[in-house]
């Protein structure tokens, strides 16, 4: 059985946001360590390297990718510990990070230029976050083949609502 989606998706002027949350019981800090520090995103994502900072580029290496490719991506925005903006030239996404009580929400928005890309992006993006959850947690992670394709359709439909 697939994890259950969670994100929606919602139009915009220029396209549509995907936008997923999590939420963690842990300080805004902590959370922030784990979505921008190299030895952290490896955990989930991938390690990047390179000089970070606004308007700087660095590269990431996808490692749950086949292949383990990397691309560039520019830090559009870095505001610690609540917001961070990168952009390539497949992507551009925000992570906003926001603390209440002991429970740190983080918002993930994609932006697409057409909301049928929700129906590939939207699983990929629940894979990686729930990756998130699981390193952070220190357990096993998810495999993606119990997202894509079964979520697909959820993305297509039910998120777009």
């Amino acid at each position: 059985m697939s994890p259950r989606p969670t994100g929606r998706v919602r139009s915009t002027a220029t396209g549509a946001d995907l936008v997923l949350t999590r939420r963690f019981r842990a300080p805004i800090e902590d959370v922030w360590q784990s979505v921008t520090k190299s030895e952290s995103t490896a955990r989930w994502y991938g390690p990047w390297e390179g000089e970070a900072g606004p308007g700087k580029t660095i590269r990431v290496t996808m490692a749950f990718e086949e292949g383990s490719p990397t691309s560039s991506m520019t830090i559009e925005a870095c505001e610690a510990p609540r917001r961070l903006v990168l952009s390539s030239r497949m992507a551009h996404v925000e992570l906003t990070l926001r603390q209440e009580g002991d429970t740190t929400e983080l918002e993930f928005v994609h932006k697409l230029t057409d909301a049928k890309l929700a129906g590939d992006f939207g699983p990929g993006w629940e894979y990686y976050l729930d990756n998130l959850v699981a390193a952070r947690e220190d357990k096993p992670l998810p495999q993606f083949s119990e997202y894509y394709p079964a979520q697909k359709e959820y993305y297509l439909g039910d998120a777009l609502k």
